[in-house]
């Protein structure tokens, strides 16, 4: 019986953990913040998935109970079905945990130490420039139709100003795009 989706070879799955374990380096702020990466990967490179089907899958998870981290494994579900899926959690998962253990028993020893305490300050620029890049990809396809683009402007906008002027609470932000989107503007 074989597992794997028709299109896909053993080879390719394993090129499918391979790289979600090298984004699981670069994911500083949450696997969110490497989408832009994994969509370069599964929709531009490897064509295994659309862009639509790549929106969607984000959607989909985010909007489902349980940690964000959820999308990842609805990628790689896409991609190859169950070993996809397990791929992708299994890759995003591993580095970043080991990592994370090893961080944290280095820096309960070093609390006080300078040079952690730069790295510590030095991560949040980069977060914060990482998820403005994933929410314009998310946005792309609906730019790119005539029809949508207003909307998905006035939204993002919206979106920018009620999180960092207004500081509206993500979940009504989150309600907002649904109910915008529910109404077919974006």
């Amino acid at each position: 019986m074989n597992l794997l989706h028709p299109a896909l070879s053993g080879g390719d799955l394993l090129g499918l953990f391979a790289h979600f374990m090298l984004l699981s380096l670069l994911s500083v702020g949450g696997a969110i913040s490497a989408a832009p990466d994994m969509h370069r990967y599964l929709v531009v490179q490897q064509h295994w998935i659309a862009d639509t089907q790549f929106s969607a899958s984000i959607a989909i998870a985010q909007a489902a109970p349980g940690p964000n981290l959820l999308f990842v494994a609805v990628l790689g579900w896409n991609v190859a079905g169950a070993l996809g899926a397990f791929a992708t959690m299994a890759g995003i998962l591993l580095p970043s945990t080991l990592i994370s253990l090893g961080v944290a028993r280095y820096s309960a020893r070093r609390q006080q130490s300078l040079g952690l305490r730069a790295v510590s300050a030095g991560l949040a620029p980069l977060t914060l420039g990482l998820l403005p890049a994933t929410g314009w990809l998310l946005a792309e396809p609906a730019l790119r139709e005539p029809t949508q683009r207003l909307g998905a402007l006035g939204l993002l906008a919206f979106t920018l100003w009620g999180a960092t002027r207004a500081r509206i609470g993500p979940i009504w932000l989150v309600a907002t795009g649904a109910l915008v989107g529910g109404l077919g503007w974006v």
